[in-house]
């Protein structure tokens, strides 16, 4: 290790729960001013003071190391506890900040709403399925799996209806695959509206799906392979929710599923049943499946004729848009953290690309003047998050953070300005947009936009 990364600097984390509802509507609404920076700053610094039982936070690491090392603690002198205490097991008591949260007046109501995943306290790839964020139309059910059941109907020669328990006997798949919702980074299209990145790319998570390839059960009902251009996959919940699928793509990887990082899936996230589309936003992942119906033509129904389309420039709107294109973000250091030293850290983050593989990841600690290639951690899989790592010593002068990813088919993932040209500043959907983070002198990290 070179002398100037010998010395390992100190990060605080986002705490996260200081961000109340009253101040996440007001952000949400009326945007970052300064003043609202300066509650949040203040905020940040009484809570991290008091993560870290009420130490300063800008008291400088012991020299010589801790001498409470040599005090035997509690733990180490008594019994602990028994097994089976916890049935199902569940995070510490010391982890209770990292959950899923709600941006406040983001829907008029709580069961047509997101909840964000907390991204900034996440190591790897794959999500918990406690944390995997949600997206609902119509609130969630917990469905009795006994009782559900899934219909293939349409241009099929042998009409069926199945059980969770016919499903389940057949051959199935296990893949990891990322979900995000199409409007994840939504609000950062005009300008910078949310303090941390659990807001802006909360959205997003990477789970390993089990369950039955669609393309088994379609043989299964005999599908017309002349005419079967299309199918509809419609939910049991109350928003109806319907997304058409291209044939092609339903007889690629789509999988109907019902496990979720090795258990069943979670009530929120579809049980018993849910479609993975690898790559596609996440609307078309219909939720508490019970329907495919094969077509010759698309359905065009309220939830891609009339929502989840793209507002151009012109006026004129993309419909029928769905590939989430290759995107990165840094997750640390990220807005709502704090650098309490000069020195050492770990940039890490996340990319990925509905298109394939991410082949490479470029970091630039300058605003995107200059750039460096972060080191992929493996697995890297298809249509699934990718974690990048890479050394940075910093030096306690202000930087801009960035991530560039590119993936397996050259797309290389674009600047906001660049995007904007394109796409406009109306759109609400697909913004992959490099996402940049300032670090100031105090070693305070904000969201900004660098062109």
């Amino acid at each position: 290790m070179t002398n100037d990364i010998k010395k390992t600097g100190r990060i605080v984390r986002a705490p996260e729960n200081f961000v109340d509802p009253v101040l996440a509507h007001d952000i949400t609404t009326k945007g970052l001013s300064e003043e609202r920076r300066g509650f949040l700053r203040k905020s940040f610094l009484a809570a991290g003071a008091a993560m870290a039982g009420g130490v300063p936070l800008a008291r400088a690491a012991m020299p010589d190391g801790d001498p409470n090392i040599l005090n035997l603690p509690e733990h180490s002198i008594t019994l602990g506890q028994p097994v089976v205490t916890n049935g199902y097991g569940v995070p510490s008591k010391y982890e209770t900040n990292l959950l899923r949260r709600e941006s406040p007046g983001l829907t008029r109501v709580g069961a047509a709403s997101v909840s964000f995943a907390p991204l900034q306290g996440l190591f790897g790839i794959i999500t918990p399925s406690g944390l995997h964020f949600e997206r609902h139309h119509q609130g969630w059910h917990d469905i009795d799996p006994s009782k559900h059941r899934f219909m293939i109907n349409g241009l099929v020669k042998n009409p069926k209806v199945y059980t969770m328990d016919d499903l389940m006997r057949l051959p199935s798949v296990s893949r990891m695959h990322f979900i995000e919702c199409g409007a994840n980074t939504a609000m950062e299209w005009g300008n910078v509206a949310v303090p941390t990145v659990q807001y802006s790319h909360g959205m997003l998570s990477c789970c390993e799906f089990t369950g039955v390839p669609l393309s088994v059960l379609l043989e299964d009902c005999g599908y017309d392979k002349k005419n079967g251009k299309f199918v509809l996959a419609e939910g049991a919940d109350g928003s109806s929710m319907t997304r058409t699928i291209s044939m092609d793509r339903a007889l690629d990887d789509v999988i109907v599923a019902w496990g979720m990082n090795g258990e069943m899936l979670r009530p929120e996230n579809g049980y018993p049943l849910r479609l993975v589309v690898p790559g596609v936003q996440g609307v078309s992942w219909v939720k508490w499946l019970r329907r495919i119906e094969v077509g010759d033509k698309p359905y065009a129904t309220k939830d891609e004729a009339i929502h989840y389309i793209d507002a151009m420039p012109d006026g004129m709107y993309r419909q029928y848009t769905s590939i989430q294109e290759c995107k990165s973000v840094i997750t640390t250091p990220s807005a709502g953290q704090m650098l309490l030293d000069k020195g050492f850290y770990n940039i890490t983050g996340l990319a990925w690309s509905g298109r394939g593989k991410i082949k490479r990841v470029d970091v630039s600690v300058d605003g995107g003047r200059n750039w460096r290639t972060a080191r992929l951690e493996g697995p890297v899989n298809t249509k699934c998050l990718t974690r990048f790592n890479i050394n940075w010593a910093w030096d306690g002068a202000p930087v801009v953070l960035q991530s560039r990813a590119i993936d397996d088919t050259g797309y290389v993932q674009p600047k906001i300005n660049e995007l904007r040209e394109v796409r406009g500043t109306r759109s609400i959907y697909h913004n992959n947009a490099i996402q940049s983070w300032k670090v100031s002198e105090s070693g305070e990290v904000s969201n900004v936009q660098v062109y």
